[in-house]
């Protein structure tokens, strides 16, 4: 059975606005307003005691240009109480432990639906939940004993590298292409704190660059694999066997010491996805992708620079910095091989002194 969808439109990838974001972006009009940036905006108001004349105003005021918007958001600031002064940011290595530790014990004591898949594994319309081991479920298999772990090493203030360790689980693979982590993913997920609470949730698709979302996401989609897809009379589509997974990840590879409305500091989270189409991802359009502008090979295009011009060359249009484009330079004989004119081993495009 597969999951149906209106026609998906190919445009530039997008990732989680925050809400003033939104707001710019749909010019006032609460119509054209992420539903979860909407939210956060209502929260604000409520939690800050906004005076309801100028909320309904917020909300009432249809256009509004980029200054206008700049400046109600400093008046909701200001309406907010005066503290002591900003909280003193926690340090990684002593969070790490903590958020760990939530994670197992969330792990141990929850479970998801793994029987609704074992029992009918061709219906993609089954979503991913979880509940808690008790009661009349005492006797379901604990996600502890199904997760996967991979260890990311996260650099503090001092460059220090602290490793994080997520965990994944893979429920269906997928039968398509695997993404990259600087690709664009056209995904449905759902996001939800260790109380299961959901602060974010998508049920229709929509384009992700993996470049611009928490690092947890963009490390476990790679996980998965794409489906397929068919074009129905109606002009919906239907997506079906496709990857889904969920994920569960520290503070450190979600929001960490952001203030979120709906993510309190610090929040271990979990993210259940499908993956039903991919992308592959050319940033600068130079003509290399992505992914392959990795010069050291360590499999992290986001810490190449080989200009040192602090634009990693997977955006970079001149890799070198030597004032010619990288796609001018790549392969000017067109035979498939990056050109290197002095013989010296460094391809063109990332040499300086190419004669």
């Amino acid at each position: 059975m597969a999951l149906r969808f209106d026609h998906p439109t190919e445009h530039a990838p997008v990732c989680m606005p925050n809400w003033l974001d939104s707001w710019i972006y749909s010019n006032g009009d609460t119509k054209g307003i992420d539903q979860f940036a909407l939210l956060n905006l209502k929260q604000f108001i409520y939690k800050n005691k906004v005076k309801s004349y100028l909320a309904n105003q917020i909300f009432s005021m249809k256009y509004y240009n980029f200054l206008i918007c700049i400046s109600l958001s400093s008046l909701l600031v200001l309406s907010c109480k005066k503290d002591a002064g900003p909280e003193p940011i926690r340090e990684i290595q002593e969070q790490t432990p903590e958020d760990d530790k939530a994670l197992v014990s969330y792990l141990q004591t929850h479970f998801y639906n793994y029987e609704d898949f074992e029992d009918d594994p061709d219906n993609y319309n089954i979503g991913i939940t979880i509940d808690t081991i008790a009661d009349e479920n005492s006797d379901k298999t604990a996600l502890w004993d199904q997760v996967q772990t991979k260890t990311i090493e996260i650099k503090d203030k001092n460059d220090n590298v602290i490793p994080n360790k997520m965990y994944f689980l893979v429920v269906k693979e997928g039968i398509g292409e695997k993404p990259s982590r600087v690709d664009s993913t056209f995904v449905t997920y759902k996001g939800t704190l260790l109380n299961r609470n959901v602060f974010d949730s998508r049920d229709l698709p929509l384009w992700f660059d993996l470049t611009d979302v928490v690092r947890g996401f963009r490390e476990f989609l790679p996980e998965l694999r794409a489906g397929s897809h068919t074009l129905n009379n109606d002009g919906t589509y239907d997506f079906d066997q496709y990857g889904q997974g969920v994920f569960f990840i520290p503070s450190a590879l979600g929001y960490y010491a952001q203030n979120i409305l709906t993510i309190p500091k610090y929040s271990p989270l979990v993210f259940s996805v499908g993956l039903h189409k991919v992308n592959p991802a050319d940033h600068d359009n130079d003509g290399i992708l992505s992914i392959n502008e990795d010069p050291d090979g360590d499999g992290n295009p986001f810490n190449d620079d080989t200009d040192e011009d602090r634009i990693p060359n997977y955006r970079d249009s001149d890799d070198d910095g030597d004032g010619t484009l990288t796609k001018k330079e790549y392969d000017r004989d067109g035979d498939g091989v990056p050109d290197d004119d002095d013989k010296d081993g460094t391809p063109d495009y990332l040499d300086q002194d190419n004669t």
